[in-house]
């Protein structure tokens, strides 16, 4: 295995996540007023909430999600590829870029982390599992371990929030 398949993880969610830190803040005040009004079955809690998170909040949480990638990536290479930690975390990058795209299509235009994600995201997550495979190390993409790479990334982000918050003195 080598380091890019591995600490690339890193540099890759580094790279996508630089996208959606520039871009979240404009794109909640600008987009979500036109979006609740689109989308009336959406419960208002879900844009309340979305509002709520301000930019140093945000800040904080992407920090925290960075944390955890970084700590999976290094147990990437320590292991060689094999860390299951390393290999979920990989699994739920790549699928939370296709939940990106997705979000895109649902509203109909940009969403924050849709440019890189067909560009960065789903390929560099392809390009590793296929470094992983040929190195004889990929574990089998049964429904549970896509599964828990979504499970993953949902609960990393939320868990980033709530530390945010706090960090930030919010709520």
């Amino acid at each position: 295995m080598t380091a890019a398949a591995t600490y690339g993880l890193f540099a890759a969610w580094a790279l996508h996540d630089a996208e959606e830190l520039l871009t979240l803040p404009r794109w909640v005040r600008t987009r979500v007023p036109e979006l609740r009004e689109a989308a009336p079955w959406v419960p208002g809690r879900v844009w309340r909430a979305l509002e709520a998170v301000d930019e140093r909040e945000f800040a904080v949480a992407v920090g925290v999600v960075g944390a955890m990638v970084a700590s999976a990536a290094v147990a990437g290479a320590r292991s060689g590829g094999r860390s299951p930690a390393y290999q979920t975390v990989l699994n739920g990058f790549g699928l939370h870029g296709l939940v990106h795209l997705a979000q895109a299509a649902a509203v109909r235009g940009y969403t924050p982390g849709a440019v890189t994600s067909p560009l960065l995201v789903v390929p560099f997550t392809l390009w590793a599992r296929g470094r992983l495979r040929r190195a004889g190390v990929l574990r089998p993409a049964r429904t549970g371990e896509v599964l828990a790479g979504l499970a993953w990334a949902g609960a990393a982000a939320g868990a980033a929030h709530v530390v945010a918050r706090r960090v930030v003195g919010q709520r």
